[in-house]
């Protein structure tokens, strides 16, 4: 049995979801530099050009190579830029389930991309890979996270109580780090109903090579 996912790209109406390259790097320095980004995820702070070549040429391939999971650039079809990240992680290839993660970008919020991407890697994850279960976890005051949750389907499962820390920035400039809950929700191949998909923007689906 494969217990690593293939080295692909995903292309969905207005998006293509490929491997991080070295074009990549300055755009995704400033992404992960984003207040929201730093807020929400555990990520460097600063985030420095040296951590994205990091994680271009050794921890987002290495997510791959490992079986963990897979790292995926999110970029707009017809410019090319780079409009944010999904990752799948913590994958357990016995019960075919995985948990999925996303960063948008701040000059691309509020298009929809994330919801377009996360849709396009769980219909190649169920469709191509035979997955079972996608899950996912928001923190509990992250409105945004959640709403892209909803709008792709995903049905909240219940509360982890304590479980992660988020940053809030200081009087200072500077970060500090509390405590919150998560959310969990999870997504089965049979809430990816036709209408849902029609809706994001999916004529035929997602294709992948």
């Amino acid at each position: 049995m494969t217990h690593t996912f293939p080295d692909v790209s995903i292309s969905t109406e207005r998006l293509v979801l490929r491997p991080y390259e070295d074009a990549d790097i300055p755009a995704h320095t400033e992404m992960m530099n984003d207040e929201m980004t730093t807020a929400w995820t555990s990520a460097p702070h600063p985030y420095t050009t040296r951590d994205a070549r990091d994680w271009v040429h050794r921890r987002a391939p290495g997510e791959r190579t490992s079986g963990r999971g897979i790292v995926f650039a999110v970029t707009e079809f017809l410019t090319q830029r780079l409009v944010g990240c999904v990752a799948l992680k913590n994958t357990d290839w016995r019960t075919r389930a995985t948990e999925v993660s996303y960063v948008t970008a701040p000059w691309a919020r509020g298009e929809g991309y994330a919801t377009e991407s996360v849709l396009g890697v769980a219909q190649w994850l169920f469709r191509d890979r035979r997955f079972e279960r996608m899950e996912l976890r928001t923190a509990a005051d992250n409105t945004a996270a959640q709403q892209v949750a909803q709008k792709t389907g995903c049905l909240s499962e219940g509360v982890l109580r304590n479980a992660w820390t988020v940053r809030a920035p200081g009087p200072d400039g500077g970060w500090s780090e509390l405590r919150t809950d998560l959310i969990v929700w999870s997504l089965l191949p049979e809430d990816l109903e036709a209408d849902r998909l029609a809706e994001a923007g999916y004529a035929s689906g997602a294709d992948w090579s």
